[in-house]
């Protein structure tokens, strides 16, 4: 009897044990693995006023600035607009018809919740 009650408890645990061992991350559930495919260059009418134009990862965008729905947060036809220095932001609100020149940058991390970021690198009165 005695070896009963040290012997079950044990062959509990081992059989517990070696379920978790067998982790390989391949199961179902798991997450794939993230593959980098390379981003095409889109090139689209220059004369149409917020989309995208221009070669090289340089883009224009020209259109009328709206508020997002974080403080301080500027958007542009869909990208917000992130603004390389104090000045460059301080020289533009919502409302104002502008032009600007940039980059868009898909991966970068904002607390501004929307709007694909475009990191602007000049600002012009449209």
């Amino acid at each position: 009897m005695l070896i009963r009650r040290s012997v079950v408890p044990v062959a509990l645990l081992l059989a517990l044990s070696a379920g978790c061992a067998n982790n390989t991350g391949t199961e179902t559930g798991a997450p794939a693995p993230a593959s980098a495919t390379p981003e095409s260059a889109t090139t689209v009418e220059p004369s149409v006023p917020g989309k995208p134009s221009g070669d090289g990862g340089t883009t224009t965008l020209t259109g009328k600035i709206t508020a997002g729905v974080e403080p301080g947060c500027l958007l542009l036809d869909g990208h917000l607009l992130v603004f390389s220095d104090a000045a460059q932001k301080g020289s533009v609100k919502a409302g104002d018809q502008i032009t600007v020149t940039g980059k868009s940058e898909p991966d970068l991390m904002t607390t501004c919740q929307q709007g694909e970021p475009f990191k602007v690198s000049s600002v012009a009165a449209g």
